[in-house]
């Protein structure tokens, strides 16, 4: 009997158009509902944010009794993380390399090891004004990356030095005028000439300083920012900006100035300082009076006239002797992408659209507790601290210290206008006893009670201890892993990978 096989036509299969919305729908459903499910448990993970921050390496001695000297005055990652550099009070510059067998790991570990070690500045006396210049590293920046050696700039209150850090890995013998010591050979003893040969050699790494920048501040330099186009860079005291180019050490362009002609009529000064991280004709600096102005050198030579000017409008009833002093900004920093920018007051955090002058699109309030406790933080002298700032390197959370060994990391919120953003934040401390009790566990988020009743794992503000305060801190380009500087003592965290 002959068979015959039923040919199925590729058209009947298809579902009608009806049936195709019906699925199409289904599938955007079921899609909606993983994407929750990933979302929720992100926000789940870890005290409410969606890193969980762990404890990994403290360096510098644990010691109580510790000198002016090792406090850490600024800490700065480089442009690929791979390096890490600490300037302190005694104006030495300490460099940590991340370690390679640390990537390797699973999980992964963000573990530094010293690298390099060099004292970048000395004390200095100018006669003429009969001034001590302090030691004091104030800022470091790292310029890109474009040989085989790393170069950074740093500066203390009047000298900016820039310092080339390479490897040397081999040695040369053989040489035909000295001895293998180094003396010099008597000619008369040479018989023959040889060919010098290159050896392996124990590594060494060497800072050498290629360029000083000096005598162009009258005042103390609080900022050094380097352009986008990797030639110049800018330099910021109390009343002036100078721009220079990192082959010139003896001319420097003042682009901002505003010195009045008498300084009884001084109203502010210049806080902050940083190039824009993609436009090398856009800078931004903050003043004392809470504004930020942001300037475009094509505009003209001396930037007096900026091209925006970012300021909140103060509520007139909350007004106070104390105003002035907390809507002072001590940091401003762009974001990565360049639209954002961060600003830091005494007591909290502002992120601005630069498209958008009139109002901080978020606010984050950092120790709004203390605002009952300015008197007594005005006679101790911490209202005037000077608290740094970061960005993560996808430019949604932000970080900055506080006291009590506390720092703040907050998810960006999603709350319009400048309501503030509740989302994510969380309060870390940074302490010698969880660096020996807890290594590698998860940090416990802290609290601070605002008031006389206080939960059972909260702290009350009267027991706070100021002299213990984060002022300085880094973030990662590429991963969660952060660098805390406590007094002498820097920390690095990193999340449970």
């Amino acid at each position: 009997m002959a068979t015959t096989a039923m040919v199925v036509s590729p058209l009947a299969s298809q579902p009608s158009p009806k049936n195709k919305r019906r699925l199409f729908a289904e599938a955007r459903q079921n899609s909606l509902q993983k994407l929750s499910v990933i979302f929720d448990h992100g926000n789940k993970n870890g005290n409410g944010g969606e890193t969980t921050w762990c404890f990994s390496q403290v360096k510098g001695t644990l010691e109580d009794d510790v000198t002016e000297a090792d406090l850490i005055s600024c800490v700065e990652f480089n442009h690929d993380g791979e390096l890490l550099a600490t300037g302190d009070k005694g104006g030495r510059v300490v460099i940590f390399q991340r370690d390679p067998a640390s990537k390797q790991c699973v999980p992964k570990k963000g573990e530094y090891n010293v690298y390099s070690t060099f004292q970048s500045h000395e004390p200095e006396f100018d006669y003429l004004k009969s001034l001590e210049i302090e030691e004091k590293i104030n800022k470091i920046r790292w310029l890109k990356r474009k040989n085989q050696a790393h170069f950074l700039l740093s500066t203390n209150d009047k000298t900016i030095k820039l310092w080339k850090v390479s490897e040397r890995d081999k040695r040369v013998t053989g040489y035909n005028t000295r001895e293998e010591g180094g003396r010099p050979r008597d000619p008369a003893r040479v018989t023959s000439l040889r060919v010098p040969t290159v050896s392996p050699a124990d590594l060494m790494v060497e800072a050498s300083p290629r360029r000083i920048f000096a005598n162009a501040h009258t005042y103390h330099i609080n900022s050094i920012s380097l352009n986008s186009d990797q030639e110049t860079y800018l330099s910021a005291d109390d009343l002036r900006i100078n721009l220079w180019h990192l082959e010139i050490t003896d001319q420097s362009f003042n682009i901002v100035d505003i010195k009045p002609a008498n300084m009884e009529e001084l109203t502010e000064v210049i806080t902050a300082a940083e190039f824009h991280p993609t436009e090398c004709n856009l800078f931004v600096y903050s003043s004392s009076k809470g504004t930020i102005r942001l300037c475009d050198m094509r505009a003209a030579a001396l930037c007096d006239r900026h091209a925006k000017l970012f300021e909140e409008e103060e509520d007139p009833h909350a007004r106070s002797f104390f105003s002035e002093i907390i809507s002072s900004i001590s940091d401003v920093k762009l974001s990565n992408s360049g639209r954002y920018m961060m600003s830091r007051d005494y007591l909290g955090l502002k992120v601005w659209d630069i498209r958008m002058e009139t109002k901080p699109v978020e606010t984050y309030p950092v120790h709004e507790y203390l605002r009952s406790k300015l008197c007594s933080l005005y006679e101790n002298d911490c209202i005037f601290d000077k608290f740094e700032c970061c960005w993560s390197g996808d430019d949604q959370r932000l970080m900055t210290g506080s006291y009590n060994g506390f720092f703040r990391i907050f998810e960006r919120g999603c709350g319009a206008g400048a309501a503030p953003a509740r989302r994510g934040e969380l309060t870390l401390e940074a302490s010698r006893d969880a660096a020996a009790t807890r290594p590698r566990q998860p940090l416990r988020a802290r609290r601070v009670a605002a008031t006389a009743k206080r939960k059972k794992d909260e702290i009350s503000v009267d027991c706070l201890d100021f002299n213990k305060k984060i002022l300085h801190t880094a973030w990662h380009p590429h991963e969660s892993i952060i660098a805390v500087a406590a007094t002498n003592n820097l920390f690095i965290f990193q999340d449970k990978f």
